[in-house]
């Protein structure tokens, strides 16, 4: 079946013309007559059967509808142009498209990619931010990392390590005190994490408590907003130490308390079985179960991964 869509060019001329709100101005950006401008946006309002701009002497004006319909046609133009430079910087390049956890990908995988980088000079890793899984089919993407049980239908993992988090806090929060105890902590405001919202209970059943207020606090997306929120003494946060190495170094975090969350989920590299065949993919998989093993054996002082 045919589909509804008007011209690309019609589309073009219409969404210069909306932004500039004037066909001459339009017409000098595309290098074209203001007529053939004109006649496209016209044609457009044919084919639509909608009004789009109030023509007068003194000029043109958006309606309404021609008003929403630039914003959506803005929209997906821009989106046109992304995919096309991407598929023209990709010709003959080996580009792996990786969706990642946002803490993870600029805290512990962003530091260690240029040993990667300088191992395959030949292959390009993008990085987009994605929290939840989602379907491959739908997406650009060729893999994934991400933080669950590995269960994603279509795809071969690669465990990569756990997550094992500390009650974290401000200096300030101990109150001159080293560590706390699990008792104190619950008496402090508990920082809350979206995907992870029974973390908190879990840490304190580990250690034989029920704490009533244990799924209360103000709740952030990301580790990073956590860690933010725990520097500015806000409360007491559970959070890998990875993903705050630098902010422990300098003491901007301390560790609360020694015991750490255990759970048998953990962050694994997701690569649909379509492209398992990849050159590319299985060099970047090696590397990073290789990183991921150095990392895990010189924290073996720590809590295990």
């Amino acid at each position: 079946m045919r589909r509804k869509i008007p011209s690309t060019t019609a589309l073009i001329c219409f969404e210069a013309a909306a932004r500039h709100e004037s066909f001459t101005k339009a017409a000098q950006e595309l290098a074209l007559t203001q007529g053939a401008v004109c006649r496209q946006i016209g044609g457009l309002e044919d084919f639509l059967n909608v009004e789009l701009f109030r023509r007068s002497r003194r000029g043109v004006k958006l309606t309404e509808a021609g008003l929403s319909y630039s914003r959506q046609v803005a929209t997906q133009l821009d989106a046109v142009e992304r995919d096309t430079l991407s598929v023209m910087r990709q010709q003959g390049a080996n580009v792996i498209e990786l969706a990642v956890v946002p803490t993870f990908g600029t805290q512990w995988l962003l530091p260690r990619l240029k040993d990667f980088q300088h191992r395959h000079p030949e292959v390009t890793v993008n990085l987009t931010n994605r929290t939840r899984p989602f379907l491959f089919a739908d997406t650009p993407f060729d893999a994934a990392i991400y933080y669950g049980d590995a269960d994603w239908s279509g795809t071969q993992s690669q465990r990569l390590m756990g997550e094992n988090p500390l009650p974290v806090c401000s200096p300030a929060l101990l109150g001159g005190e080293s560590t706390l105890d699990a008792r104190r902590i619950a008496g402090l405001p508990l920082l809350q994490q979206t995907t992870r919202p029974y973390a908190w209970r879990q840490w304190f059943n580990g250690q034989g408590l029920n704490i009533a207020g244990d799924m209360t606090g103000p709740r952030y997306e990301l580790f990073s907003m956590l860690a933010q929120a725990a520097m500015h003494e806000m409360g007491v946060a559970l959070i890998p130490p990875f993903l705050i190495q630098r902010e422990l170094e300098e003491g901007r975090l301390v560790v609360a308390n020694r015991h750490a969350l255990s759970s048998s989920r953990a962050y694994y590299l997701m690569i649909p079985d379509r492209k398992v065949e990849s050159a590319s993919l299985r060099a970047f998989r090696d590397w990073l179960a290789e990183q991921a093993q150095a990392y895990i054996a010189s924290r073996k002082g720590d809590a295990p991964s």
